[in-house]
């Protein structure tokens, strides 16, 4: 089969442009390798996406999810190996089987930075831990360390305050990047601790479980040693574009350049979401790139049909 659009990742951006592309008539396929919903899965609740005072993330992933379904979007698990162009067509090449697609749009996402400390591999589900929302009950009155200031480590800082008895926010600077609204509410939390200028240098247990980490300053060297049971890591986003190295639209940095068309410089290629290189990366961002890439697919098939006749 021959599909108009095949999506790459089933984030927020994904699932809108496939929505928006099923809506012009065209047939769509969604390729996810993990669960539908991507980043949104890991968050408890998002208050800033509009309609919803509050909503539970994975929550809001499932209602995405069901409005591509109402269009008859189809949904396959695989992972995307990389992406070849025949003839006028795109051969997206996954693990499990190759899909044949008049255009493709690049959802890919990106994941969480690590630190690269020693201790942090092997404290990995041991203590040391990507997602709040995955691993914050196990943490019941225990103590724990935040390491980032933007918005989504003061955010899940604050989240984890429900389990844990105290929660210190690790910053490498002395003030936090977060909104204002958010750094309040951190400020504001009696269980919430703070680290100015520290980095973690050092994660530090036994054979079962993390037991403290090394501080250092960045700017005089210095170093201490804090007890905590889990270390939570929120220090930015590495981008998902391995398989798309040798299309020529990956920039020096990682990140995936388009024009506000979410055009790459590969024509019948779009790019949308966290992968693309940009300011600000949001669910609502995300959806908004997806709205327009959907829109420009079926232009761009449209102008591929005119010009065959």
């Amino acid at each position: 089969m021959i599909y108009d659009v095949v999506i790459i990742g089933a984030g927020p951006g994904g699932m809108t442009a496939a929505l928006y592309a099923a809506r012009s008539n065209l047939s769509v396929l969604l390729l996810e390798k993990g669960l539908p919903g991507g980043q949104m899965n890991n968050t408890a609740e998002i208050e800033n996406y509009p309609g919803f005072e509050s909503i539970l993330g994975p929550d809001l992933s499932m209602k995405m999810l069901a409005g591509t379904e109402k269009f008859d979007v189809a949904l396959k698990y695989d992972t995307v190996e990389k992406i070849e162009e025949e003839d006028a067509l795109k051969k997206v090449v996954g693990s499990n089987e190759t899909y044949l697609s008049r255009t493709v749009i690049i959802a890919t996402g990106a994941v969480h930075r690590t630190l690269n400390v020693e201790g942090e591999e092997k404290y990995s589900g041991m203590g040391v831990s990507y997602c709040a929302v995955c691993d914050g009950a196990f943490f019941r009155n225990k103590e724990l360390l935040v390491v980032g200031g933007g918005d989504s480590a003061v955010e899940e800082a604050i989240y984890l305050t429900q389990f844990a008895s105290k929660v210190t926010i690790v910053h490498r600077r002395d003030a936090l990047r977060a909104q204002k609204i958010i750094q309040e509410r951190a400020f504001n939390n009696e269980k919430i601790f703070f680290e100015w200028d520290a980095v973690i240098d050092e994660i530090k247990g036994d054979a079962m479980k993390v037991t403290s980490a090394i501080l250092k300053n960045p700017k005089t060297g210095e170093t201490k040693e804090v007890s905590a049971d889990g270390v939570f890591i929120y220090v930015g986003l590495d981008p998902i574009t391995e398989p798309f190295l040798d299309l020529g639209i990956v920039n020096d940095q990682g990140w995936i350049e388009t024009d506000n068309r979410m055009r790459t410089a590969v024509s019948g290629i779009f790019a949308i979401g966290d992968v693309r290189e940009k300011e600000l990366r949001q669910i609502t961002t995300a959806v908004g790139d997806g709205s327009i890439a959907g829109q420009e697919a079926y232009k761009y098939i449209e102008e591929l049909s005119t010009i065959t006749v």
